[in-house]
């Protein structure tokens, strides 16, 4: 490639990554990541927090005024406008994350068919609202999924829920498809994995066709899943539709790897960090060479994989804008892609997740816990704070 043409984004100008935060919020926010750089605080502070919250202690204020405020966009839609506007005045996008974690009952599985289509309605109305997410074990039993994906014979009662869980996905899908809204299938554990691929890929085929409409996420520490996308791809050539990959790292790797251990069997992760980067480039070059037939989202705070797909889209002359290649970081994390990619021009959003502090605070204490697990993450995003409240204070001397 010619060094000559290749023309990179500075990914670490941190005047424009945190541009969007004042002085306070500034001094806020590199606080709050001080703390999490201590997985000790982390874990101590996780327990508490549940324990308050189950046992109804008045912490719902501090906790909205703190690590909510930081990593989710409000408590309903409503409350998430301001922030939705706020990013859109830096050209960035939002994807819409409605975070109670997963659900167990028939009641329960037709609410969040109806919050999924309120947030649907909400991103129609709303330009900078391309993408909702959808996760399956809100509209389905996990161990039904389980049994699908294990490929056992179902009861007849289990068979009339599969049926029950496929409509609720078609509802959703066929909203998304005809309001010109976007479906995110979050991928999830290994073991129900199986059952989610059915079940989007049956709705790709479905509201693929002419235009992108749904896509599959694919957890690239598995060592199997850039086989699996390129098969996918394959499918989709077959039955003529486009395919939506979201490519991501993963986020079950303790998880899934105890759970190989305990069962008895070779575990689905990646043997070390090396593989898993070398699958995602590789995934990432797919999708990008093939930008035509598969649209998709580099949902990731990996910055080396950043550059790769801005270098392969200069290669191949590809307009930075073009809808079926995007970037996606997490809302609170990583304003140094998400602000200097928007600012160069192209197509990034945030990773926005609403809901009730409750319901929302199991998906909150995991991203604590991940962050403060991943070597470098928090001190990375805390060098670059520090470098900009320095610039900041340099800047008012002169």
């Amino acid at each position: 490639m010619d060094t000559q043409k290749k023309i990179l984004v500075d990914l670490d100008n941190t005047a424009i990554a945190f541009e969007p935060k004042n002085d306070k919020e500034l001094k806020e926010t590199i606080f709050l990541f001080k703390m999490m750089n201590k997985a000790f605080l982390v874990n101590i502070g996780s327990k508490l927090t549940l324990f308050a919250l189950k046992i109804r202690l008045p912490i719902q204020g501090i906790i909205k005024r703190t690590v909510f405020k930081q990593f989710c966009g409000g408590t309903s839609l409503k409350n998430c406008i301001p922030n939705i506007r706020h990013l859109a005045e830096y050209q960035v996008a939002t994807v819409l994350d409605y975070g109670a974690e997963a659900k167990s009952t028939e009641a329960e599985f037709d609410q969040a068919v109806l919050e999924f289509l309120k947030a649907i309605q909400f991103a129609a109305e709303n330009d900078t609202v391309p993408v909702v997410t959808c996760k399956v074990t809100a509209l389905a039993k996990f161990d039904l999924l389980e049994k699908i994906t294990a490929k056992k014979e179902l009861s007849k009662a289990e068979k009339g829920a599969w049926e029950r869980t496929q409509k609720r996905m078609h509802t959703i899908c066929r909203e998304a498809q005809q309001l010109g809204v976007a479906i995110f299938i979050d991928a999830e554990e290994s073991w129900i994995q199986d059952a989610i691929d059915e079940l989007t890929n049956l709705m790709m085929a479905n509201y693929n066709k002419e235009r992108i409409a749904v896509y599959n996420t694919f957890q690239m520490y598995r060592h199997d899943r850039l086989e699996y996308l390129r098969t996918s791809f394959e499918q989709a050539q077959k039955e003529g539709y486009i395919l939506g990959a979201k490519l991501v790292r993963g986020a079950y790797m303790e998880k899934e790897r105890n759970r190989a251990a305990e069962h008895g069997y070779p575990s689905p992760i990646q043997p070390n960090k090396a593989s898993s980067d070398r699958d995602y480039d590789a995934a990432v070059k797919l999708c990008v060479e093939n930008y035509k037939q598969i649209a998709s989202c580099l949902a990731s705070h990996n910055k080396k994989s950043t550059l790769y797909q801005l270098e392969l889209m200069q290669e191949l002359e590809i307009p930075k804008n073009h809808p079926h290649l995007n970037f996606c970081q997490l809302y609170g994390m990583s304003d140094n892609l998400t602000f200097n990619l928007a600012k160069a021009g192209y197509n990034v959003a945030k990773y926005v997740p609403y809901g009730p502090i409750r319901d929302v605070m199991p998906y909150l204490i995991r991203r604590a816990q991940e962050n403060s697990a991943v070597g470098g993450e928090v001190s990375r995003e805390l060098g670059l704070l520090r470098k900009e409240q320095k610039r900041r204070r340099q800047s008012k001397k002169k």
